[in-house]
């Protein structure tokens, strides 16, 4: 299959080029430089820009993945970014692809379970309502400017991606340092609900959608079983043999990343109901599983 996919340098991008490329699909990158690799590749600026009409001609699917890092202080600046680079992006994509005598059959659009807010113990599947505040605000934006998409004859799929625990990257990257130094511990009162996802259900997921013609619409990436930030703690600390006794209390949170501390505070007990009805079958649908196959080899 022939692809266009935005965001490849990125964390998640990077994986997924590797397992399209070993599935022998033909890529074409859309991005602001260009990746390693002897992949097709055209210069874009999401904020800035339309993408080239003929990186998109042809191509039977498009995944996109491209927007401003969200774990970041966020100053004025940086959330204009975050927005623009999403919702802007977005609409430039669809307006190129819209004006194409031949669509993709397809759009795979990121998003975030940053939508759903902060959401306490409350269960939340793809038919609950966006939550309050920036982050949600975006996320809907963002999506809307996804399913314009629709109206063209694209099937959209919007895939909400949760907490990525992965190597070299994603959230585990930011979580291990003080774990490994023996001063990890518990956030806030470590009772909020983290609902996480391995990476390679990510990309798993994300193949899946472009393969299962009926899924369409939100899908939430992330793990069927969400923890709490308790028991997340606990299973890093066992899989690094580390003691987790030190709790980072929430106004050092909020010092230290402002406004966006609140994402990393915010309590969404996410559950992948779209995902496992269609028939995906999560390779790691427990923590600490997916924490050993990440981490394991690194510490013995």
């Amino acid at each position: 299959m022939k692809i266009t996919l935005t965001g490849a340098s990125g964390f998640l991008g990077g994986r997924l080029v590797s397992r399209l490329m070993d599935q022998g699909h033909t890529l074409h990158i859309l991005g602001r430089s260009r990746p390693k690799g002897a992949v097709s590749f055209s210069p874009w600026n999401a904020v800035k820009e339309e993408p080239p009409r003929e990186a998109l001609e042809g191509a039977e699917a498009v995944i996109h993945l491209a927007g401003e890092p969200v774990a970041q202080r966020w100053t004025p600046e940086v959330k204009e970014r975050i927005r623009t680079s999403r919702v802007n992006g977005t609409n430039a994509l669809v307006k190129v692809l819209g004006s194409l005598p031949v669509r993709p059959k397809v759009l795979i659009a990121a998003s975030a379970i940053g939508f759903y807010g902060e959401r306490g113990d409350d269960l939340c599947t793809e038919a609950t309502t966006p939550g309050t505040g920036f982050l949600p605000e975006v996320c809907v934006e963002w999506e809307k400017s996804a399913e314009a998409a629709r109206a063209f004859g694209i099937r959209v799929v919007l895939i909400r991606i949760g907490i990525v625990l992965g190597p070299n990257g994603g959230a585990l990257e930011k979580m291990l340092p003080p774990f490994r130094m023996g001063v990890g511990g518990v956030i806030g009162d470590g009772r909020q609900w983290m609902s996480w996802i391995h990476v390679d259900d990510v990309v798993g997921l994300m193949l899946h959608a472009l393969e299962n013609q009926s899924l369409q619409g939100p899908v939430n990436a992330t793990a069927p079983r969400p923890v709490r930030n308790s028991e997340l703690t606990k299973a890093l600390g066992r899989v690094l043999h580390r003691p987790t006794i030190f709790p980072v209390p929430t106004l050092a949170l909020r010092v230290l990343y402002g406004e966006m501390a609140q994402i990393v505070l915010a309590s969404q007990r996410v559950e992948p109901i779209v995902a496992q009805r269609s028939g995906y079958v999560f390779r790691y649908a427990d923590l600490l599983p997916a924490l050993q196959d990440l981490l394991g080899p690194q510490t013995r």
